[in-house]
């Protein structure tokens, strides 16, 4: 009876308490988009704010080693050091959700306990390429993320490729989504269906130096966000099903001098690239073999560079080619901006599994070796890289990209220049991240591989 009672009365009482709001408090995020790609940090409660813009969240060096699919797989820094993550206020996303929880997060430089940048930081990596171009050249990159992925809460309908009615299948997605990134202090340009099934694409505004980089990493995680609430994931994966187009990352840039005047363009010469451009876009296309090992950093991005994926094979320059490694946008005559302003370049070679720094960072150090050692193009060739034979392409200074994450190490390797720019540490802890990256899935089938990146990403 009275153990019956007592029992009784306790779950009388957790009813109680299950009628009754659970006490809450505001907790932001600090996070690192890492050499994997992967956002990772700590979370503190709101009201320590004003001391840990100061001081930060306790980090080591071992954290960068996580690898894309979590454990860590091999790590130079053992269990010393101690560094910190140390909140960029610029990077502020704040953004409700009715009946959900909030979002709200920073993205940090990774420092030293004497405030010094950490060589391994990946913003640092691209703040260093920034800088310098400014410092060097004074210029300015103004670029702008392309973000495909795939959303699982839409049905996979054929024949609704770029549809109206896939767009429609989204249901609430897509305007939660573009809500969701402006109110994270992005502009949103565009969503829309893409090739594949439940595949979208969003392109947002262009954005100046470091912070086109810290706004493609606030979209992929708006995308994941709006998902996670909507009860359905997002998939950046760079290929979901062997097979089918896969996801890629595509990143628009162009150059600005003094007051942001655009000094890109010149119609009067080849590709319209202007005297000052030239050099900037034949570093990249120098450098592209070795790019493509921060640029296209996994295992299964090498399943997506293949032919016939609307995904680029060789290390090239084209017009209006979206099989091209580098693609010269069209210029519209009929828009608002003018040529110049209008006018950029594609950078096609990349998908999810990069860190956006590193990426962006690899592109503007290429171009600047470019610059610094007056880079020239060939002339534009009579014929289309696919039309060409291979002793054509040759000819024509065309080279095929990296085949596999593996040989594109072996080129990152090789490129004594591309290496100098990440800087001896770095350098080490990036190839070792990668090599055990490819050890972890070495004798898979290709299904298996994408399966597991696809839990992944």
């Amino acid at each position: 009876g009275m153990a019956g009672q007592r029992l009784h009365d306790r779950m009388q009482a957790r009813a109680d308490q299950g009628n009754r709001p659970m006490e809450k408090e505001d907790l932001i995020f600090v996070g690192v988009c890492d050499l994997s790609g992967h956002v990772r940090g700590k979370a503190f409660p709101a009201g320590d704010l004003e001391s840990r813009l100061r001081k930060g969240m306790g980090y080591t060096g071992a954290n960068i080693m996580m690898s894309a699919f979590g454990p860590i797989q091999d790590n130079p820094f053992g269990t010393i050091g101690d560094l910190a993550l140390i909140p960029d206020p610029s990077t502020k996303v704040d953004v409700e959700f009715a009946g959900c929880a909030p979002e709200r997060l920073y993205l940090a430089d990774i420092r030293t306990p004497a405030g010094e940048p950490w060589p391994c930081c990946p913003r640092d990596f691209l703040r260093r390429a920034v800088e310098a171009l400014q410092r060097e050249c004074g210029l300015e990159i103004i670029s702008a993320f392309e973000q495909e992925f795939v959303y699982r809460g839409a049905d996979a309908r054929p024949g609704t490729t770029y549809g109206l009615d896939s767009f429609r299948h989204q249901g609430l997605f897509g305007e939660a989504f573009v809500s969701a990134i402006r109110r994270a202090g992005v502009t949103p340009d565009s969503f829309l269906p893409e090739y594949a099934p439940r595949q979208y694409e969003v392109t947002v505004a262009p954005a100046a130096g470091m912070r086109a980089a810290d706004e493609a990493v606030i979209v992929r995680e708006m995308a994941r966000a709006v998902g996670f609430r909507l009860g359905h994931r997002v998939m950046l994966t760079p290929v979901v099903e062997l097979g089918e187009v896969g996801n890629g990352t595509h990143i628009h840039f162009s150059l600005r001098g003094a007051a942001g005047r655009p000094v890109m363009h010149d119609p009067a010469r080849p590709y319209g690239l202007s005297e000052v451009a030239e050099p900037f876009v034949a570093g990249i296309l120098h450098h592209l073999p070795a790019l493509a090992a921060l640029t296209a950093p996994s295992v299964v991005s090498y399943l997506r560079l293949r032919p016939d994926r609307w995904a680029p094979v060789f290390a090239n320059l084209a017009e209006r080619d979206r099989g091209a490694a580098l693609r010269i946008c069209a210029v519209f005559e009929t828009a608002l901006e003018n040529a110049a302003q209008q006018f950029n370049v594609e950078f096609r070679v990349c998908d999810a599994t990069a860190s956006p720094y590193m990426a962006l960072g690899a592109i503007v150090h290429a171009g600047l070796d470019g610059m610094r050692k007056r880079m020239r193009l060939e002339a534009p060739p009579a014929k289309t890289v696919w039309d060409m034979t291979e002793e054509e392409r040759q000819a024509a200074g065309v080279t095929t990209l990296p085949g596999s994450l593996g040989e594109a190490l072996d080129r990152l390797r090789a490129d004594e220049t591309a290496c100098s720019w990440l800087g001896p540490e770095l350098l080490d802890a990036y190839l070792r991240l990668k090599l055990a990256e490819i050890r972890a899935v070495k004798g898979q089938s290709d299904e298996a591989v994408c399966a597991r990146y696809a839990a992944a990403y």
